[in-house]
């Protein structure tokens, strides 16, 4: 009897579970959905497929000169590289704003200066290297990449340096005149005293010394002021929990539906969008406060500050507001049941955080889906975080998040609206 009632409960246990989609999105689509795509964007499966994002370095060729031109074409056939030629307050200007990863300046004299410091180390040129500081596993791969192509350009020509010294230089008129040394024969040297094998193997694997140097600079808001990797954080995770917030917002429309609530409200001479629209503020209202506070708490515990525009950091904040109540009006418009909407509006949730680089950032996608991204409101979001806080941007640079998001806020407003049924379906 009672193997007989056990096995009943857990029949009845699997039939609710399994006809519950909300049980069935989240416990089975959603990390089979989520587990394939960062399997995908870390490089899963694709070998060398050549579809991973490519870096943006720019270069500034301030010598013109054979040497540099031949390291720029090295770079420039790197195949994870996408290398433009740029000018110094450019380049500054576009790895500030995110649009380039790195900008390697050549100075004016590199050609001819990488000869001297072969010799004397006090005389070796800078190269400087500009590079965006929340692109620190790319800005050592750029690193790496840029001295390997320094020393096989340089040692292609320092082949015959090593056994003839002066040919680094022109000899003066002094040296020229000067009677060869007749005890050269017998001093120990490449040609005298080693092996055929010995000599080839001194010849080919030349241990070169680097004769440059490196001036890294982060490009931040302003000179001496150092990233702070929490503002990033604290946009990604104040994007996606607040987004969290405005399921609760269509949930509880849903509920106010189903026990009839807002057909009583429709009764009374109030017109529809009136109703939604003060739902619709007291939900943005909430959401502005619960971003205010996160970054309240961000600045003094962790130091993060808006070193952009606080009018364009305000206008960003209130319009995802706007953007995650409207998107808690449109789960309320398509959702029959609150069951049935809960799952997979935190299912559309991840995906929208997810996308917009929330979680990861959105320059270690593959470009095809860096391109689709534009797409995702939580992208402008944090994008336009980050450029008013720590990227340190003007008010010009918020116009254009802030315009995108009230389009998204329109596009779910107007469909919410267009679509909310006042009576529910049970």
């Amino acid at each position: 009897m009672k193997t007989t009632a056990l096995r009943a409960l857990i029949y009845k246990d699997l039939r609710l579970f399994f006809s519950d989609r909300r049980a069935v999105v989240m416990s089975f689509i959603a990390p089979i959905w989520i587990a394939s795509f960062f399997g995908y964007i870390f490089g899963g499966g694709r070998g060398n497929s050549g579809d991973a994002a490519r870096v943006p370095v720019l270069i500034v060729d301030q010598d013109h000169s054979e040497l540099s031109n031949e390291i720029t074409a090295r770079l420039a056939a790197e195949k994870t590289l996408d290398v433009r030629p740029s000018d110094l307050d450019q380049a500054r200007s576009l790895v500030r704003k995110g649009n380039a990863v790195a900008a390697i300046v050549f100075p004016g004299g590199f050609g001819s200066g990488i000869a001297k410091g072969f010799l004397d180390p006090t005389a070796r040129p800078a190269i400087s290297v500009l590079y965006d500081p929340s692109h620190s596993v790319e800005r050592n791969m750029v690193q790496a990449t840029l001295t390997g192509h320094v020393m096989q350009s340089f040692g292609d020509r320092a082949f015959d340096w090593l056994t003839r010294p002066r040919s680094l230089t022109t000899p003066s008129p002094a040296e020229q005149a000067a009677p060869e040394n007749p005890n050269r024969a017998t001093e120990p040297g490449p040609s005298s005293q080693q092996t055929p094998d010995a000599r080839t193997n001194a010849t080919r694997s030349p241990r070169l010394p680097i004769p440059y140097t490196t001036n890294e600079e982060a490009v931040t808001s302003g000179v001496g002021v150092a990233y702070n990797g929490y503002a990033h954080s604290f946009a990604g995770m104040g994007v996606q929990f607040i987004l969290f917030m405005g399921i609760e917002v269509g949930i509880g429309l849903l509920l106010q539906r189903q026990r009839g609530l807002w057909k009583r409200l429709r009764a009374a001479p109030i017109s529809r969008s009136l109703l939604l629209g003060s739902r619709t503020i007291s939900a943005a209202i909430t959401a502005l406060v619960i971003l205010a506070a996160l970054f309240a708490f961000a600045r003094l515990v962790f130091g993060v500050r808006v070193q952009g525009s606080m009018l364009g950091f305000l206008g960003i904040c209130m319009a995802f507001s706007l953007v995650t109540a409207a998107f808690g009006l449109l789960i309320a418009a398509l959702g029959k049941t609150p069951e049935a909407a809960r799952g997979l509006a935190i299912f559309a949730s991840l995906i929208l955080a997810m996308l917009g680089g929330a979680w990861v950032p959105s320059f270690i996608f593959p470009q095809w889906l860096q391109k689709l991204t534009v797409i995702i409101p939580t992208r402008w979001a944090v994008d336009g975080l980050d450029a008013m806080t720590w990227r340190g941007l003007g008010l010009s640079s918020a116009i254009g998040p802030i315009a995108v998001l009230l389009l998204f806020c329109l596009a779910f407003g107007g469909l919410a609206i267009s679509r909310f049924r006042w009576e529910s379906d049970s």
